[in-house]
């Protein structure tokens, strides 16, 4: 049953008219009076008036792109792509089909992205574009779950761009998948390849997916070449792993101090592989500051390719993600311009681009 204003009231325990002056925003209202009352809007998903309400199965001209950062070259070149292919086509005015697109950027904060997505509920977006990885935790899953399910119910086209299938949300016309276990893998083979045996892993936040899957791509790689099974110094394979594995933040900040803890965990290492290409400028940083040479004394890896990568010196060997390309395919996705792929999934491979950053050690 749809939610009235007088139920919203209710919940709140507020009058009606009080309800009205929250939502219109024309009238002063105490701070704890108006989140109580946009807590209970969330909750019983109160279309705000009822023409609104009348065309619920309808959609405005707003489409909401989800970031994680969007100073972070990461989510900016995905949600520019995105945007040029929702806003820039041909047209103009009210009957040219133009949507407008806004990012939101969330932090990463988990509460942030499901306040945005109840924001478009409410300005019944046309589309909504989440980027990046997520959040590994059942109960935050289920909440965005469920949102992008009255999204859908509502006639918004949901799409995920560099984010790994939500289990049970058949509320999303299309996910495009990053391949962040086999670029990882395939990372770390190359440095196996070039005779390294002591590599320092730069991990990023532990309870993202693509920290996740990178890593298990990294372990996968140590263990096909034998040296999860016999340990790296001297220690068991979980314990060497874990000794030579440090998580941190997606920023360079974190790469440096990971990698100081890394040369005092292991002195010994010739290489480090980060979380990204930003973590491994940070990487970089805490090396020559020891007085280390790259590649000479230790190789430095990244993981997505970002503009910077291959201007940095040495250039940077990295895992080149086509995110330009996914954005823009997430843009035409979501405008329903594109068929979503068979299965609604799409895998999205990156690919290993070695340069001077790495070296063979030193014998």
């Amino acid at each position: 049953m749809t939610a009235t204003l007088a139920d919203v009231a209710a919940r709140a325990r507020v009058s009606p008219a009080t309800v009205s002056r929250v939502l219109n925003g024309n009238y002063p209202v105490a701070v704890s009076t108006r989140d109580r009352v946009l807590r209970a809007v969330d909750e019983l998903d109160y279309v705000l008036n009822g023409q609104a309400s009348s065309l619920a199965a309808a959609t405005s001209d707003l489409v909401g792109i989800l970031v994680n950062d969007i100073a972070d070259p990461f989510f900016g070149i995905m949600a520019s792509a995105a945007q040029s292919e929702i806003g820039g086509q041909e047209g103009t005015g009210r009957g040219g089909g133009e949507k407008l697109a806004v990012v939101c950027n969330t932090g990463g904060s988990p509460e942030r992205e499901l306040t945005y997505l109840t924001l478009l509920q409410r300005q019944r977006a046309a589309a909504v574009v989440l980027t990046g990885g997520a959040l590994e935790d059942p109960a935050h899953s289920a909440a965005v779950s469920a949102k992008l399910a009255r999204l859908a119910d509502a006639g918004t086209r949901v799409v995920l761009c560099g984010r790994p299938p939500l289990p049970g949300a058949e509320s999303v016309a299309a996910t495009l998948t990053f391949d962040n276990r086999g670029g990882g893998q395939r990372l770390t083979e190359h440095l196996l390849s070039l005779g390294h045996r002591r590599i320092g892993y730069v991990a990023g936040p532990v309870e993202r997916t693509t920290t996740r899957h990178r890593l298990e791509g990294h372990r996968a790689a140590l263990a096909e070449a034998g040296l999860a099974e016999k340990g790296l110094a001297g220690g068991g394979p979980e314990e060497t792993q874990d000794r030579l594995t440090v998580h941190g933040g997606y920023d360079r900040g974190s790469g440096y101090r990971a990698t100081l803890e890394l040369l005092r965990r292991e002195p010994s290492l010739t290489a480090v592989v980060a979380a990204n290409d930003t973590v491994a400028l940070g990487a970089c940083a805490a090396l020559r500051e020891r007085g280390l040479r790259i590649p000479e004394d230790v190789s430095v890896a990244g993981f997505d390719d970002l503009p910077f990568s291959v201007d940095v010196v040495p250039a940077l060997t990295t895992v080149r993600l086509p995110l330009y390309e996914a954005g823009a395919r997430a843009g035409r996705l979501a405008m329903g311009r594109e068929a979503p792929p068979e299965g609604g999934v799409a895998m999205v491979r990156g690919e290993l681009t070695a340069r001077a950053s790495t070296a063979a050690p030193r014998q």
